[in-house]
């Protein structure tokens, strides 16, 4: 175990200074990311861990919502057929006779069995990157208590809810269908003929929970007896809305070129409205799945076109619809060249050209009233105004903010936006301008959740807490608890807003992640302030 002075981690900001001194020292005691506990940044990106998922108005709400469908003796990966049904083929070592755990593609599945009993609000929100591990870590620092050591959990909104007694619980794998086919952003076209490696989940190894400790460690990176390829947001997010696996960056592309319908598309062709809010780019990975399509989630600016109802590299004649809310970031994200955009890219804003912004903006004769960053202007305030213009005016509402690489400050888990230094050796720097123009994501909800239900219509919506993703990216444990609180008090707003406006005989809200990374907490005392927990006792 690594020696490390344990006092100095219990300053007021302890969070922060671990997170520092693990980046200084290249280990720490509380954890690792990766299989090599002695090397605190050994892994960077996604792995392919089963993922915990928490529904709220699905217990003994009908054939397919209950989640009881999907678990237990009704797991898919209990038969090859089911298996096979799902991934087009039997991965090695996939077919569990006592699986408890189901598939990512059932999330749709329980999302079109409400739509079908007209559930009136169908809600997903997604935490980007988030395992159990890192819901843990997350609960233990706002609890100051290790509530528990498997399960539900206890301690966030989220894992404490429980709407009225119909809230449940389960987990999943998200493997895709393959790791990145060979694509052409210009033709839009697909192949697999440079053999992605193949998905699958095998519980012997990697393990049947979510909080499970494989027996082969790099089991979850692709490597080992079995290799089976973890998955990017892009397949899993079209896994979720689409009932599809596919390869890894497709957006709603099937492996071998065709386009799926999402669960959206489905909603808006009932006269639901439709919303999308992430705290991260417009047409990142996730958000962009909800509606778009293209072989590539690089190819960011057609995706907006999508989401937004203009023609698109995969809709140049006929446009989709577009969403009835659009509220996330990529705001002062300029560049001059993007080789993942293909020829069409135009200079400028990497998620939204000048042009297209226009042809949407209601002051131009779009369909949109637009909320963009200003300076000085309190960006909450413009964006409840702006929501209550597009109610007064029946316009859609689009919200376009953001700071640094186009997501919204990244909340520290002491609830400051005070970000340590991670994986990337620098750590980002907040004005006094980037806090006051940004809403916060709860904020982003609120307006969402407004819009959407004025006229009392049913409506779809997905939110994305994306900074997860992008803490965990980066190794770091500070920003990573402070995203999941961030996201879980996002989740608090929309449950608000169902007991005063709704109810859960009307609602199905999913709250799950994507994937999962590769976080292993080995001393999770070290989560716990003593230093505050001994004032306390004092105190009492």
């Amino acid at each position: 175990m690594v020696s490390l002075p344990i006092q100095s981690l219990r300053s007021e900001d302890y969070i922060h200074r671990l997170q520092t001194e693990a980046i200084e020292a290249g280990k720490s005691p509380v954890g690792h990311w990766g299989w090599e506990q002695d090397n605190y940044m050994k892994w960077g990106t996604h792995s392919n861990r089963l993922i915990p998922v928490y529904t709220f108005g699905t217990s003994k709400a009908g054939d397919g919502i209950d989640l009881i469908d999907y678990q237990n003796e009704n797991s898919p990966y209990r038969n090859s057929a089911s298996v096979r049904q799902i991934f087009h083929r039997v991965p090695t070592g996939s077919v569990n006779k006592d699986a408890e755990y189901f598939d990512q593609t059932n999330i749709y599945d329980i999302q079109l069995s409400a739509l079908r009993a007209e559930k009136k609000h169908i809600i997903l929100v997604v935490f980007d990157g988030m395992d159990w591990q890192t819901t843990f870590a997350a609960s233990a620092h706002k609890t100051q208590k290790l509530n528990y050591d498997a399960g539900r959990g206890t301690g966030l909104h989220f894992q404490d809810y429980q709407a009225g007694g119909t809230s449940q619980f389960g987990w999943m794998v998200t493997s895709p269908y393959s790791d990145n086919g060979k694509v052409d952003v210009d033709q839009q076209s697909v192949s697999m003929k440079n053999n992605p490696k193949p998905g699958g989940y095998s519980a012997a190894i990697g393990g049947p929970f979510p909080w499970s400790i494989p027996t082969e460690l790099k089991y979850l990176i692709g490597e080992g007896t079995i290799e089976h390829t973890y998955t990017d947001s892009a397949s899993s997010a079209t896994s979720m809305t689409t009932g599809n696996k596919t390869y890894d960056a497709s957006i709603n592309i099937g492996p071998f070129g065709n386009q799926f319908t999402t669960i959206a598309h489905l909603a808006q062709k009932q006269n639901y409205k439709i919303g999308v809010v992430t705290s991260v780019p417009i047409s990142h990975a996730t958000p962009a799945a909800a509606y778009a399509h293209n072989v590539s989630r690089n190819d960011y600016q057609d995706l907006t076109r999508d989401l937004l109802g203009l023609t698109s590299i995969s809709h140049p004649i006929d446009p989709l619809p577009g969403v009835d809310v659009l509220i996330g970031c990529g705001f002062g994200e300029d560049r001059n060249q993007d080789s993942g955009q293909g020829e069409n890219f135009v200079p400028g804003n990497g998620y939204l050209t000048t042009e297209d912004l226009l042809k949407a903006d209601s002051r131009m004769g779009g369909n949109y009233i637009v909320a963009q960053r200003t300076e000085g202007v309190s960006g909450k305030t413009l964006l409840e105004v702006s929501a209550q213009d597009a109610i007064d005016q029946n316009k859609r509402l689009f919200g376009f903010f953001g700071v640094n690489k186009g997501h919204l400050p990244f909340q520290t888990a002491d609830g400051d936006f005070n970000p340590p230094v991670g994986r990337g050796k620098k750590a980002e720097k907040y004005s006094e301008a980037d806090l006051l123009e940004n809403p916060t994501l709860s904020d982003f909800t609120a307006q969402a959740l407004n819009v959407l239900s004025h006229d009392d219509k049913p409506f779809w919506l997905m939110v994305e807490a994306g900074d997860v993703d992008w803490a965990n990216h980066d190794n770091n444990l500070d920003n990573s608890i402070g995203a999941v609180l961030s996201g879980d008090a996002a989740v608090k707003v929309v449950t608000d807003w169902v007991e005063a406006n709704s109810n859960w005989e009307e609602t199905v809200m999913i709250v799950t992640a994507d994937h999962g990374h590769y976080f292993v907490l080995e001393d999770p005392k070290l989560l716990i302030n003593t230093k505050s927990q001994n004032s306390k006792t004092a105190n009492e």
